[in-house]
């Protein structure tokens, strides 16, 4: 057996966008369709804006257009404009960028010079054009290529750049933008920048007072203890309050305008620092977990040189401040010490609420402690024989954060569905838990129903959230029911289980509903799957003169082999999203309370009768 000759000639060296298209998840994290609020469709549209950002932040440019059709994304922003002779090399040359002089970008967010060439090297096409002293240069480039690099040109045009471009369909596979995932970005730009404008396809972003308006578009007055306490400093802004009703603690974390949405050092000092100062301020060694419990917060610090965690910037890593700073952890609870302890002793009718409401915490706490002692002995009686669970080998918290595969629980109904699933998951990352007929309508009910109710005990122990979504299993929670009256009802009575108990899986984008097929058409050739009418209408015109199709009624008539097509690479998620406009409370009554003549107006005004055309 001879031996691999190992020589110079081995050694390849890739050219920069050859690198990025090979291990795009080494720049963007992971790729995804667009169902999550991670996946790289959104990374892309996010570097583009850093770089507008960087400009406002800069004092040049107060307004940012995003204009987003179909799958083709514009971004133009009013600041200085790329310098004319070095358009091209920012977008295709590595190591090129503005953000190495620490002067012009002390305390920037883009990804040194990376970013706008992962769009490049990641799109199918790919246009920049720069405006500045009069003049206009224009590049495009196809999955990298340069393929035309103008000539400086005259231009009457404001100064600015502008970036156009279309993510690569070869790897980001049935992507589609959803417009809540980009809004919900945008909100954060201008929470984080008062004074900024974003105009997305007409609709216009803007902020006055930070964090503040923050919390208080994401929840209703009404949900709130008291309002909101928004505390500023140099590098630091805070703001906090508590629900009313809300089980779980939520903090919204930033770092130097980027979105830290797994946390890191800042956060975890954060909520420490809350704790230790209501402990000072009463006097009294109450119970972190009820201090925190229900406090809905955020935090945004500037760092210099910040170090993540991962590409994607999502955790901070980072224990320095930089400059001539304390670390983050002594900046950050020395600041709310001295400016959280001032407020509470200025407002005494807050503090007398928080107090109370930590009381109640603590009753409620020792309430349940029976309860979870006997439940957490039954469920682990029940995994050693969990039928529920059919469990995966791998799960989100066994790898580093920046090397998380997505690991998925189907929640099923049924023998059948459950059986299909089970036989054609992936056993590594896809776990299967099975209802047994209809799970429990929680609405109203205390969190003694999660333990007391043996299948939602059963479910939190699955996902092991019980303390905190930190620990959670699985990074995405799908519900897998059939698509008829029984199916959807369940939909409901679990999502009404997560929305009453456990908000924020939803809220961090947890939770997906499964498309499965409707339609099934073939000939001898080909196979399509259809999720729709027209899907249908079109497979038969490409299938034709007279295909076969099958109309799927339910999950348990998809047979293992074939359900594999739909739970793979091309699974389609729907993920279940939170409406701004309504509080979790007012969702929760109008739709699983007592039957009122609100909802039943509802229902026979939305009722729809869809005549089944389908030939069986």
């Amino acid at each position: 057996m001879s031996q691999t000759q190992y020589t110079e000639e081995n050694i390849r060296s890739l050219d920069w966008k050859e690198h990025i298209r090979m291990r795009p998840g080494m720049y963007i994290g992971k790729l995804g369709d667009g169902s999550s609020p991670d996946d790289g469709i959104y990374i892309l549209l996010k570097e583009v804006i850093d770089n507008c950002i960087d400009e406002f932040v800069m004092g040049a440019g107060k307004t940012i257009e995003i204009r987003i059709k179909d799958k083709e994304v514009k971004v133009r922003d009013y600041g200085r404009g790329i310098p004319l002779g070095k358009v091209v090399d920012v977008v295709s040359k590595m190591n090129t960028g503005g953000k190495y002089d620490t002067r012009a970008f002390k305390k920037s967010v883009g990804l040194n010079g990376v970013g706008t060439k992962a769009v490049n090297a990641l799109s199918s096409y790919f246009r920049v054009e720069s405006v500045r002293d009069g003049k206009l240069k224009t590049a495009e480039f196809e999955l990298g290529e340069l393929k035309k690099d103008s000539d400086l040109e005259d231009s009457s045009k404001r100064k600015g750049t502008k970036v156009i471009f279309v993510p690569d369909e070869g790897i980001f596979k049935h992507y589609k933008y959803r417009t809540e995932y980009v809004a919900k970005m945008l909100r954060n730009y201008v929470y984080l920048n008062p004074g900024l404008t974003i105009d997305f396809n007409g609709e216009k972003f803007y902020s006055e007072n930070g964090l503040k308006d923050l919390l208080e578009d994401n929840m209703s007055v009404d949900d709130m203890l008291y309002p909101v306490i928004h505390l500023k400093g140099d590098d630091i802004e805070v703001a906090l309050t508590h629900h009313k009703t809300q089980y779980s603690e939520e903090y919204h974390s930033f770092v130097n305008g980027q979105n830290t949405t797994q946390g890191g050092t800042h956060q975890a000092a954060f909520r420490e620092s809350i704790v230790k100062t209501i402990r000072e301020f009463y006097g009294k060694n109450y119970d972190a977990s009820d201090v925190r419990k229900s406090i809905v917060a955020a935090i945004s610090i500037k760092v210099m040189e910040p170090v993540f965690e991962s590409q994607t910037k999502t955790k901070l890593g980072s224990t320095e401040m930089g400059g001539d700073l304390p670390t983050v952890r002594t900046y950050i609870n020395d600041f709310v010490k001295t400016q959280l302890d001032n407020y509470l002793h200025k407002n005494p009718e807050v503090a007398d609420k928080i107090q109370r409401k930590i009381m109640m915490a603590e009753k409620e706490r020792k309430e349940l402690s029976g309860i979870r002692k006997l439940a957490r002995e039954r469920a682990k009686k029940a995994s050693l024989h969990n039928k529920k669970l059919r469990d995966c080998r791998v799960h989100l918290g066994d790898m580093k954060k920046d090397q998380r595969l997505d690991t998925t629980l189907f929640i099923t109904e049924g023998d059948s569905a459950s059986g299909s699933i089970t036989k054609s998951r992936d056993v590594n990352t896809q776990a299967v838990f099975s209802l047994r007929g209809k799970p429990l309508n929680s609405y109203g009910m205390s969190k003694k129903v999660v333990y007391e109710n043996e299948e939602f005990n059963l479910l939190q122990a699955a996902l092991n959230i019980e303390e905190s979504i930190e620990d959670l299993r699985y990074n995405n929670i799908v519900i897998a029911t059939d698509a008829d009256v029984d199916g959807m009802h369940i939909r409901l009575l679990l999502i009404t289980f997560f929305l009453q108990f456990f908000p924020e899986l939803i809220k961090e984008g947890h939770l997906y509903i499964l498309q499965t097929p409707l339609f099934r058409v073939r000939n001898k050739k080909e196979t399509i799957y259809c999720y729709s009418e027209q899907e249908r209408i079109d497979a038969i015109e490409k299938l034709k003169p007279k295909p076969e199709i099958t109309r799927f009624k339910g999950l348990g008539e998809i047979s293992p082999d074939e359900f594999q097509h739909f739970i793979g690479d091309d699974m389609r998620l729907d993920p279940v999203m939170l409406d701004k406009s309504m509080s979790i409370e007012e969702m929760l009554s109008f739709y699983m309370g007592k039957n009122t003549p609100d909802r039943q107006e509802f229902i026979i005004n939305n009722l729809k009768v869809e005549l089944d055309k389908v030939e069986e």
